[in-house]
């Protein structure tokens, strides 16, 4: 798939190229983010696509097919509550949590192969499908750019669309920062995210995993963007950004002036931990009505079946308009 063929290229840039390199499946999945999904033959991909409209209703009318389901809804994962590493900086694959919480471990990744720093794709609890949004920390830790808003913006507006419900999973440290990014519109892509996720009017079900930090905690589908329902396990960490960068912020004057490393370095872990007791924890969030509740890892699948159905009934029209205005 291209809009101007390898010749056309030739001749009028002077780039020369193949057709597999301008247009082919693989490019079009990792670089462009065009194609969704990449099948080895046709038989795989008629599979795929049965498979893709068993989470989907008839049309947009309609509410999304819900199947019968054996798998226990209070099936606990006792795995969950150690499968974060003690380390803030240390990755893991959240692929592992959300295959332990869906029914039958099924999990259907979609545009698994772009910005795979964050990952969306559909699954069912309890037989009801949702999308799924989640930060990736093994790859960029999960940082939020320019792709990645763009993926998730459209993956939630098609659940929007369809009537299915979105259950996020954050870890997100922030947005990734740096030049590229700001020539690019880091600015505006961001605010697709954002603006996705508010004007959604399905029920939206939130669990904070890790790190919640900054401008990436506002547009991960928080409180303050009529999440409907924010959970947050113990190891959260919901601040305006990490200990060690803001002790260097609050202290750094103070920090410059200790002499000896070995006093310094106490000082600072002393600060450290200050200011992880009295801003980054999930127990503050929740004093100030941000969060929910803070949940057991292992109990996160009936947390999360309990409040779909609890929010079953939601209806939220919204304000009457022609159409909305986001941010193109």
């Amino acid at each position: 798939m291209f809009v101007t063929g390898p010749k056309v290229a030739k001749a009028v840039t002077g780039e020369d190229i193949s057709v597999e390199d301008l247009g082919g499946a693989i490019m079009h999945a990792t670089k462009s983010g065009v194609a969704h999904f990449v099948c080895e033959d046709e038989e795989e991909g008629l599979d795929l696509i049965r498979k893709l409209l068993s989470f989907m209703p008839q049309n947009n009318l309609e509410e999304p097919p819900q199947t019968v389901c054996d798998d226990p809804i209070d099936r606990l994962e006792d795995e969950l509550n150690e499968i974060i590493p003690e380390s803030p900086n240390q990755p893991y694959d959240v692929k592992d949590i959300i295959s332990r919480v869906v029914d039958y471990n099924d999990f259907l990744e979609v545009h698994a192969l772009y910005a795979k720093n964050i990952i969306v794709g559909f699954a069912k609890f309890d037989g009801m499908p949702v999308g799924i949004v989640a930060n990736q920390p093994c790859f960029l830790a999960g940082v939020l750019d320019i792709e990645a808003s763009r993926k998730a913006a459209r993956f939630i507006r098609f659940c929007d669309a369809f009537n299915i419900p979105i259950v996020t999973f954050v870890d997100v440290p922030g947005f990734l920062p740096g030049s590229t990014q700001e020539y690019g519109g880091i600015i505006i892509h961001g605010a697709k995210l954002m603006f996705a996720y508010g004007e959604a009017n399905v029920p939206k079900i939130t669990i904070t995993l890790r790190k919640s930090y900054g401008g990436a905690h506002c547009v991960m589908s928080s409180k303050q963007l009529r999440g409907d329902l924010n959970y947050a396990w113990p190891t959260a960490e919901i601040a305006v950004m990490g200990p060690q960068g803001a002790i260097e912020v609050l202290e750094g004057k103070t920090i410059s002036e200790i002499e000896d490393p070995k006093q310094r370095k106490e000082y600072v872990t002393k600060k450290e931990d200050e200011y992880r007791l009295k801003f980054a924890n999930p127990y503050e969030a929740a004093r100030y009505g941000y969060l929910d509740d803070v949940i057991e890892p292992r109990n996160t699948r009936f947390r999360i079946i309990r409040a779909l159905r609890t929010l079953s009934t939601k209806k939220d029209p919204g304000p009457m308009k022609k159409h909305s205005n986001i941010p193109l």
